[in-house]
């Protein structure tokens, strides 16, 4: 991250220095809550628990990515 900013990976995505993740049980389904530590900005996601941890959080992944990069764009 450089001035709490996302900066762009080698494949075009965001790259984070960490993310922190949260997993819950709610009835059938997993509640995913994605955190960016620098920002603070927290995303969730709501899966089935058959697509397993990693699919969960790839998904989670990529809308903490969305929200952040929407917020540094400017607007007009």
């Amino acid at each position: 991250m450089i001035d709490g900013r996302p900066r762009p990976g080698a494949n075009g995505n965001e790259a984070f220095d960490e993310v922190l993740y949260e997993f819950r049980s709610v009835g059938a389904a997993v509640r995913v809550s994605a955190i960016d530590p620098k920002t603070n900005t927290e995303v969730i996601v709501i899966g089935s628990p058959a697509a397993g941890e990693a699919a969960l959080c790839a998904l989670a992944r990529r809308k903490l990515q969305y929200v952040l990069a929407k917020r540094s764009r400017p607007t007009t």
